[in-house]
């Protein structure tokens, strides 16, 4: 009967091997880490991975996708209205670009400064990501160029077209004089929890 290969264990292998080196093993090197003789059994196993999407392979070389590389464990749910009694249990290791980005070509981050649009939960400090190539409609926030300085702001219409609102109201609306940009639609607001009371 032939041996089949726990999948999961050589995942685990070449993710020790990245967060060591912080680069994809060899392929020589690949026989050691995952206990292999034959350069072979290197090249199929490869091929499995990228099947399920652990790593990408093009021109002969292996890189890892967000699915190898995300390194947090999902571990269950949480609920955020009464408390429930709570079991601990691996269901998925999640990587967080995958999780927050839908189009990793067209997405960039920013860092936020500048307290313009706090009433919308985005204060200084904070990461933004913003998709750049789309049509922004009425109350997305966006990143835009406005007669050659660039701001976030949501946007919006009416009668005498394109303007852009904080979400602060010791800020102005702004309306472009003589030029307007849309860098891009802001998608998600991270935030690094410190656990500080303000």
């Amino acid at each position: 009967m032939p041996r089949t290969t726990d999948i999961s264990e050589k995942v685990e292998r070449l993710r020790a091997f990245l967060a060591r080196h912080r680069r994809m093993p060899g392929y020589a090197e690949m026989l050691t880490v995952f206990r292999y003789r034959s350069k072979n059994a290197v090249y199929g196993l490869l091929r499995r991975l990228a099947a399920e999407g652990y790593v990408t392979i093009e021109d002969g070389r292996a890189a890892p996708t967000g699915k190898l590389t995300g390194t947090v464990r999902l571990l269950g749910t949480v609920q955020a209205g009464f408390p429930s009694p709570a079991e601990e249990e691996l269901i998925d290791v999640l990587s967080l670009d995958a999780f927050l980005v839908e189009r990793p070509e067209s997405t960039f981050m920013l860092k936020v400064t500048g307290d313009s649009m706090v009433d919308a939960g985005i204060h200084p400090g904070d990461l933004v990501l913003v998709e750049k190539g789309v049509r922004p409609r009425p109350r997305d926030i966006v990143i835009a160029q406005v007669d050659g300085e660039w701001t976030m702001k949501y946007f919006m219409r009416d009668r005498k077209g394109v303007r852009l609102d904080a979400a602060n109201e010791a800020y102005r609306p702004i309306r472009p004089r003589e030029s307007l940009e849309i860098g891009g639609v802001v998608r998600t607001v991270i935030r690094k929890y410190t656990g500080r009371r303000g």
